[in-house]
């Protein structure tokens, strides 16, 4: 019996785990959210999630400089309480804060009220340290229901999904991704990367990968034709 209940949670973790790694359940969400932009310009959008993160926004940063690209990192509010000074770096090189709630809870079932609270706070708490007011939001793990997405529009933000997501927290190697994306790549695509957090949490994790595609994925997009623009860029078409 205790091997069978064993067997079973075996499992429900494979099923679960391969959903999580082969399928983007953003799919399911996009209605009512920017995800791609139409556009017959050769624009995309790079954005990271989870973030700040000490050790890996500032290598991320870096790279970013290196090939000059302005991305959007969209914030958890209590890592912007833990790391400022990161935070605050990332306005300070021209990059994009977006909000992505305050703790990474997941807001399927939010009331209207709970999500202005989540996204009001977390909005004060940007600002604070960054002097950056929000106007981008990005639910934890896309789940957001179709009427909150509707409160939302009327707080003054935009809902921003993702058309392609490179999986960089199941810690893909850099040129699997890379490929990945160049494959599939369509005007107006935002791409989907992490600066913090694992399978599990948040916080931390290993996103050695992440650091190496971003010179390599500047490099074969820009071969293609492709440009890395600001979200204004892509969303205004400036």
């Amino acid at each position: 019996m205790v091997f069978l209940i064993i067997l079973g949670f075996l499992f429900l973790f494979i099923v679960v785990g391969g959903f999580c790694v082969f399928f983007d359940q953003a799919i399911l969400t996009r209605r009512g959210t920017i995800y791609r932009v139409k556009t017959d310009k050769k624009r995309v959008l790079l954005t990271f999630d989870d973030g700040p993160s000490p050790e890996w926004t500032p290598k991320i940063l870096n790279e970013l400089k290196e090939a000059n690209i302005k991305a959007v990192f969209f914030m958890i509010g209590h890592h912007v309480q833990k790391y400022p000074d990161i935070a605050r770096r990332v306005v300070e090189e021209g990059h994009t804060i977006g909000n992505h709630g305050y703790a990474h809870s997941v807001m399927f079932y939010y009331t209207a009220a709970e999500i202005e609270e989540e996204i009001k706070y977390t909005e004060h708490v940007i600002k604070e340290v960054t002097g950056q007011t929000t106007k981008y939001f990005r639910p934890p793990k896309a789940w957001l229901r179709r009427g909150i997405k509707k409160k939302i529009k009327l707080m003054g933000y935009e809902t921003i999904l993702w058309s392609l997501n490179s999986k960089d927290w199941v810690s893909f190697n850099h040129k699997s991704i890379t490929n990945y994306i160049s494959k599939n790549i369509k005007n107006g695509d935002i791409l989907l990367f992490h600066d913090s957090g694992n399978v599990s949490t948040t916080e931390g994790g290993n996103r050695r990968q992440t650091v190496k595609s971003i010179s390599l994925l500047a490099r074969t997009l820009r071969e293609k034709g492709f440009e890395f623009v600001s979200i204004e860029e892509l969303i205004n078409g400036e």
